[in-house]
């Protein structure tokens, strides 16, 4: 097995570019990979997962303990021939001043060398105590390599790599020269998400050449090689329970989900019924509705010009339909969305209206504290805190007093800097980000919830 952890000496040095070259060309020599992407990220995971051909996972310190971290790790990487792990932000960054949750902090419990890609951009002799430093700064880190990226052409890798191997022992994996053409498309909240571009596939291939071909893939395999196997994972249970049906939409809009959240809904019970908000005009026959994040303000004009889709959503939800919208769903929901000096109509099932903004509303991870009005949680029963994640540059304006909400915000934004969830009927609408994880199986909650709203819709018939 190979195992590494892709990392650099700050963000923006190209990191994510590579990982998704090498995962796409070491598939390519028909090597099992398992990618793995630090930290809260939809859009990387989607990348990765695409340039793989297996979902993505998430590991994610703030959200989860070291042993679940580690089983995580362990339960989707058993199986593959390479462990690709991507961090987020530099080597060394993190919330932590100790870096207890940094990327090196991810290398070490993991046990994973770490591959530094260094943006070597008007770099010449300065790579050398750049890397030295890095080394230095924690042994227990084990760089086993450095990928040169941005290089300005040939004379200038011959002279990086002589000043490497001169001052350090660090084996140069490759150098990628600058090019255009292994750019990824950015638009106004950064990278696009592979559900957003049909030409994706073709995209990973061609920076996948690119990849391969100015970097020792064979180098790359032998400073990674653990012969150490990992522990098969337990066998997840699936929940006993009566079938339910549960739409969730799948489109070029919508498209932030974790594939652990897939999962615990599946091994929840539900059976996952993908549709279009962009295209069809009814939602699919179903016991509950999930609509996710995404950036539903790039496609305001389809959406709105979907009035049947968006007619029927709204009845379903006003006659209990039982729904669950995070952030681009809870914008979605909404009466409109207002952006670039307009106003779209949107489905109406939430009184209020979205407004999108130049900078962020709400940024970073959060702690929630559910109250008696969170449609899910058991009565009487003293929820945990709950650790998650939010980001959004949009606000939502225009609520009545009275509105209901499921969460105190602890930390964060939220809708309003102090509450999240909005509560309507069987709909729970939140610009927080949930993630299953052990103390938060929101999954089998929200299942168990819609099948008691099912049987008493069934009881009800009946009388």
């Amino acid at each position: 097995m190979h195992r590494f952890l892709v990392s650099a000496a700050h963000k923006s040095s190209g990191k994510t570019t590579v990982s998704i070259g090498l995962a796409a060309a070491l598939r390519s020599r028909g090597l099992v990979v398992q990618p793995f992407k630090k930290g809260p990220d939809y859009i990387d995971p989607l990348w990765l997962g695409m340039a793989a051909g297996r979902a993505c996972r998430n590991l994610d310190f703030f959200l989860s303990a070291d042993e679940e971290i580690r089983a995580q790790f362990a339960r989707f990487g058993h199986d593959a021939d390479v462990c690709l792990v991507e961090g987020n932000k530099g080597l060394y960054d993190g919330l932590a001043l100790d870096g207890a949750n940094s990327n090196a902090a991810l290398a070490r419990l993991l046990d994973l060398p770490v591959v530094l890609v260094l943006d070597a951009r008007g770099m010449t002799r300065g790579i050398a105590p750049l890397i030295l430093g890095y080394q230095a700064f924690d042994r227990q880190i084990r760089i086993a390599g450095v990928i040169l990226n941005r290089l300005g052409g040939s004379r200038h890798e011959s002279k990086l790599r002589a000043v490497i191997e001169h001052y350090t022992d660090v084996a140069v994996l490759g150098a990628i020269h600058d090019d255009d053409r292994l750019a990824l498309v950015e638009r106004h909240l950064g990278l696009m998400p592979v559900n957003e571009m049909p030409a994706a596939g073709p995209r990973i291939v061609e920076i996948a050449g690119r990849i391969a071909a100015q970097v020792d893939l064979d180098a790359l395999l032998e400073v990674s090689r653990d012969d150490t196997p990992l522990p098969p994972p337990a066998t997840r249970e699936t929940r006993p329970g009566a079938p339910l049906r549960l739409a969730i939409a799948r489109d070029a809009a919508f498209g932030f989900y974790y594939a652990d959240d897939l999962d615990a809904l599946v091994a929840a019970g539900a059976t996952l019924v993908p549709f279009d908000t962009l295209r069809d005009a009814r939602l699919p026959t179903c016991d509950a509705l999930l609509i996710g994040g995404g950036f539903p303000e790039s496609f305001v004009d389809a959406l709105e010009a979907n009035t049947a889709l968006r007619a029927d959503i709204r009845t379903a939800i006003e006659a209990g339909l039982p729904t669950y919208a995070e952030c681009g769903g809870l914008m979605y929901l909404a009466r409109s969305i207002a952006w670039r000096g307009r106003a779209r109509q949107m489905v109406g099932a939430i009184p209020g209206d979205i407004t999108m903004h130049e900078k962020p509303v709400g940024r970073g991870y959060v702690i929630l504290a559910s109250n008696g009005n969170h449609p899910w949680r058991a009565a009487g029963k003293q929820a945990a805190l709950l650790r998650a994640h939010e980001f959004h540059y949009s606000s939502l304006d225009h609520l009545a007093a009275d509105t209901q909400f499921a969460y105190d915000v602890k930390r964060g934004h939220g809708i309003d800097g102090e509450h999240d969830g909005i509560v309507y009927k069987n709909l729970l609408a939140s610009y927080t980000h949930l993630r299953s994880t052990g103390d938060c199986d929101w999954p089998s909650r929200f299942v168990d919830f819609a099948r008691r709203c099912k049987m008493a819709g069934r009881l009800k018939e009946s009388q």
